[in-house]
């Protein structure tokens, strides 16, 4: 067995369990975020890890008082080490599954068709060679081989453009997370408000203000030597006139009590002043000085006005506090001596919105983003900074009922939920989790090691710059600003990045599967290959080309108005639509090319190479916005990267190039026909997306509706 001596100082380097103590206080904010420290003893332990009064936790440190300590758990087993392993636990986000569903499905596509071809080609007796060697560049065809490094360039320019908006991204998979995000989870201190503790007022149960009731509670702030906390520094620096004061004795702050208590002689008269928790203080209280000076005892009645001037006050957005005081003789005191006390008043503090706050919750609802506060904070206070930043009724639910509820009704109730009030900690995980349950994709802004589970278990984590280590390093975003209108601009970036990205895959299933779809028609319908494997893969190379510049494409409006969303339902019926779209215009040409003009071999695949590559570049321009093509500005490098492949398509046939690469020039009316298939091509691809994308945004809208009906 290993034992501890702890003083004042000591950083606990282990979990231990207390064998002796006197006033032992410990720091746990790292883990629990309490900026107060917690009174520690021998004793029996309690499941809930703020009443382990008996148990010290490794990474917090002993602010006050000695202690012998038996270690019970080291290294990974200790609370903290467990907290730490949860980040190399990464769940699969939204968008990996997306992408791992979309490629089993073109894996799918793909061996069905590339079988079919080569066992066709195999029984109208071709070479086997040959067949064989154009069923792999057919596979190859349709494989979306310069997805990943259209991901990458998407994630970096979406990252870059982020860095200048003050978001610094750890982990690039997660810039299209955040376009997914729909909902998001934050703290209310520091984030929505300025996290600036005032003093606004201190008054009694009347509502009024007098000397003894301020001066009291600055001498019991002003005189403790307890933790530093905000509140007993905004006490402190009240304009209060210099009292001959001596301080006696003082019990500090603890979680558990949440109040502390200062001994004085003031005016040679012993007081004893405490000021804590409003709950923690009126329990604690028989009496009330009235605004007479008198002293009563507190009947139900009055018991009740307190109880009803508190949540007048916090509802008022007041972080309340409550002081009383008594009279002692003995030359020491103790908390047994905190009981029968005489009610003096209410501290009110504020801590005000920030100007940007309502604005900012303003634009992520313009977003179709969801904002869900989680806070320590009491109901009253939290549903006033709800409605302060434009949530007229707010949805409140405690910790304590929380608890109480079962998994699957809270993942009903945590969706219709705007406020978590008085959440303790090792609820934040259970939160994100049943909000995700409940087919929300949720971001989580957090900055203490007690956030750690919940910015890891949520699909986007994201951090602050003055968070702690642990915090930043479980996060995918750091925020160098803690701002709402920070995380506003983040998500619109990350849109930008996923909207790119799915344009790539619209297109490549659409314009790919019917060239493929057409290659397998044709080598039924043609007594030859209607292409060499070759011209199939420089095809594909060819038409890639404008890709590798669309993650700096413009993005439509509309489209960063919505999170984006993977759809594989829309996918799939999106290729077949172009598919068949595609395919229809590769037969018309291989009609006119071969029965009208009586071309074949490389005369043949010269004209299916022109037109197959040019729909597949022009369908770039066709996919990439929701609107008429004409009416989108393209990204200036999109365009020029699609004119040189253009060119490059137009040239090959009369190039020193083209014998080896098995092309022949045209006659100047088969080019005439081509161009004239592609203007039909362009302007009815354009068509029928408009029409296509209309139906679908009406049939998501109509499900979209449907679902909230049943959900209400």
């Amino acid at each position: 067995m290993i034992f501890y001596l702890l003083d004042a100082g000591d950083i606990i380097p282990a979990d231990c369990r207390i064998i002796e103590s006197n006033e032992l206080h410990i720091n746990e904010s790292a883990l629990t975020g309490e900026s107060y420290p917690v009174e520690k003893t021998g004793g029996e332990t309690a499941g809930d890890l703020s009443k382990n009064s008996n148990c010290l936790w490794n990474g917090t440190n002993v602010i006050s008082g000695v202690a012998k300590a038996l270690v019970v758990y080291t290294g990974k087993q200790t609370l903290f080490g467990q907290m730490t392993h949860s980040l190399m636990q990464t769940p699969e986000t939204a968008f990996e599954k997306g992408i791992k569903r979309f490629g089993f499905f073109l894996l799918r596509i793909t061996v069905v068709l590339s079988l079919i071809i080569l066992v066709v080609n195999l029984y109208f007796k071709k070479p086997l060679f040959d067949a064989v060697l154009f069923s792999l560049a057919v596979a190859v065809g349709m494989a979306p081989e310069l997805l990943p490094a259209i991901m990458t360039f998407a994630m970096s320019a979406g990252a870059r453009r982020m860095m200048k908006k003050k978001v610094i991204v750890k982990k690039l998979s997660s810039v299209f997370n955040f376009g997914e995000v729909n909902t998001i989870c934050v703290d209310k201190t520091g984030t929505i408000t300025e996290g600036n503790i005032q003093v606004k007022d201190i008054v009694d149960i009347q509502g009024k203000s007098n000397e003894q009731l301020r001066r009291y509670t600055w001498l019991n702030a002003s005189l403790q030597n307890g933790f530093t906390n905000p509140v007993d520094i905004a006490i402190a620096s009240m304009n209060m006139a210099p009292v001959k004061t001596e301080k006696v004795n003082e019990i500090p702050y603890d979680f558990i009590r949440k109040r502390l208590s200062v001994a004085v002689i003031d005016e040679n008269k012993k007081i004893f002043i405490t000021k804590g928790a409003f709950k923690n203080i009126s329990g604690i209280c028989s009496h009330i000085q009235v605004q007479s000076g008198e002293v009563e005892a507190i009947s139900s009645f009055t018991r009740q006005k307190m109880e009803e001037r508190f949540i007048e006050y916090s509802n008022s957005g007041h972080r309340v506090l409550g002081v009383a005081f008594k009279p002692f003789e003995q030359e020491r005191i103790t908390r047994d001596d905190e009981k029968n006390m005489i009610f003096l008043g209410y501290i009110l503090l504020e801590d005000p919105l920030k100007e940007s706050a309502e604005a900012s919750v303003k634009m992520l609802g313009q977003l179709k983003i969801e904002i869900k506060i989680v806070t320590g904070d009491n109901r009253y206070a939290a549903a006033n900074v709800a409605r302060g930043i434009g949530i007229k009724v707010p949805v409140i639910i405690t910790g304590d009922e929380m608890d109480k509820l079962t998994p699957e009704a809270f993942v009903i109730k945590a969706r219709r939920t705007d406020v978590f009030a008085e959440v303790e900690p090792r609820q934040k995980e259970r939160i994100i989790k049943s909000l995700q349950k409940g087919g929300l994709i949720v971001a989580y802004l957090g900055d203490g090691i007690n956030d750690v589970a919940a910015i890891n278990t949520a699909d986007v984590g994201i951090s602050t710059n003055n968070a702690t280590d642990v915090a930043k390093e479980a996060a995918d975003f750091v925020f160098l600003e803690k701002d709402l209108s920070v995380l506003a601009d983040g998500v619109q970036e990350g849109r930008k990045s996923f909207a790119n990205s799915m344009k790539y895959i619209l297109i490549t299933t659409g314009a790919t599967f019917g060239n493929m779809f057409s290659v397998a028609g044709a080598s039924l319908l043609l007594p030859f290959l209607p292409m060499l494997p070759k011209q199939i893969l420089l095809t594909n190379l060819l038409t890639d080309l404008p890709f590798l510049s669309i993650a700096s494409d413009h993005v439509d409006e509309e489209q960063l108005k919505q999170p984006g969303k993977w759809n594989l339902e829309m996918i799939r019926k999106f290729m077949v639509v172009f598919g068949l779209h595609s395919a229809v215009f590769d037969f018309i040409t291989f009609y006119m090319l071969y029965a009208h003009f009586h071309l074949t071999g490389s005369a043949f695949r010269t004209g299916w190479f022109l037109e197959s590559a040019i729909t597949e570049i022009s369908i770039v321009f066709i996919i990439r916005t929701r609107h008429r093509f004409t009416k989108s500005r393209p990204g200036k490098f999109l365009l020029i990267t699609a004119m040189v492949a253009f060119f490059i398509v137009v040239l090959l046939p009369v190039s020193p190039l083209s014998e080896m690469l098995g092309f022949s020039a045209l006659h100047p009316r088969i080019l005439i026909l081509i161009a004239g298939i592609l203007v039909a091509y362009i302007i009815t691809g354009d068509l029928v997306k408009t029409v296509f994308f209309k139906a679908y945004a009406a049939r998501h809208s109509t499900r979209s509706h449907l679902h909230e009906v049943k959900a209400g």
